[in-house]
């Protein structure tokens, strides 16, 4: 077993297919993450009083700002003491590798979202220590109804070159709301739309250009995405924006299929009860 909070420096890493970190991107040939890059990147910054996102770039052409909807930002979430905790918690337990130098633990269902399959083999519930957690998520009126069903802990570092690539979430298996709680160090979330330039109502889609929306997270914050920001802009954190370790867990909901009246809503009540039972041990 790797000692907590090792970087495991020496070993292999899981990167797989065009994913890369430090431990592995030496020995394979330079290729981009994403194909057909844009011509155009234009950046903003995400203003959580406003929720505008203001243009980074003085010399940006119009519009400087647009409306940003979709993200909620509950700064100091978690004490200093409740971080330590937490923490110590997971490092007891054992950090699998995962792609793009990660490194992980799951309290979920085996999912294959490409076959549409869920199965409960191993899945115990989510952990003791997330119970508080999602009791005092559920005191904002946004979240009141927020019933996780899966908790993924993501260790990044920088001496692994951590990252995670643009992308979204299933929407499938996973509902509405992502629920994410940072630790150990502010970074950045990177929301990107590729779109065909702005105007006074925010970005479209016809010109071969990339909006980058970033979205600071302080250390011991809770963030969610909802909405466009949760099914139409990819998220990602970039390997520049982990300056120290950074420990997350996300948290995710289930989609209508499951809940009452779903066609899937069993097998629903069977994924809330396992996971509200909050006695689980990583899968």
């Amino acid at each position: 077993m790797m000692a907590p909070g090792s970087t495991d420096a020496g070993s292999s890493c899981a990167c797989k297919g065009i994913r890369r970190c430090l431990l592995c991107e030496k020995t394979k040939e330079n290729t981009h993450l994403e194909a057909n890059e844009p011509k155009l990147v234009r950046r903003f910054l995400y203003d959580p009083e406003t929720k505008l996102a203001v243009s980074r770039d003085t010399e940006q052409p119009a519009p400087s700002s647009f409306p940003f909807p979709g993200v909620f930002l509950w700064e100091n979430f978690i004490s200093e003491e409740e971080e330590e905790e937490l923490i110590r918690s997971m490092d007891q337990d054992v950090w699998n590798h995962s792609q793009s130098g990660r490194r992980k633990q799951d309290f979920g269902p085996k999912v294959n979202f490409k076959k549409k399959k869920v199965r409960f083999a191993g899945f115990s519930g989510l952990p003791a220590s997330s119970r508080d957690l999602v009791l005092r998520m559920q005191r904002d009126p946004s979240l009141a109804d927020f019933r996780p069903v899966e908790q993924c802990n993501l260790d990044y570092h920088p001496e692994r070159g951590s990252a995670i690539d643009p992308h979204l979430d299933d929407s499938w298996l996973w509902g509405e709301r992502l629920v994410t709680v940072n630790m150990l160090s502010d970074t950045v979330l990177t929301m990107s739309l590729r779109q065909c330039g702005l105007h006074d109502d925010g970005p479209t889609e016809e010109e071969e250009e990339e909006v980058h929306v970033a979205v600071r997270l302080p250390r011991r914050c809770l963030v969610v995405l909802f909405g466009e920001a949760r099914h139409r802009w990819k998220h990602a954190i970039h390997r520049t924006d982990v300056q120290q370790r950074r420990v997350c867990s996300t948290y995710r909901e289930l989609s209508q299929e499951f809940l009452p009246g779903g066609q899937r809503e069993e097998t629903g009540a069977q994924l809330l009860h396992t996971a509200l039972s909050f006695t689980g041990t990583p899968v």
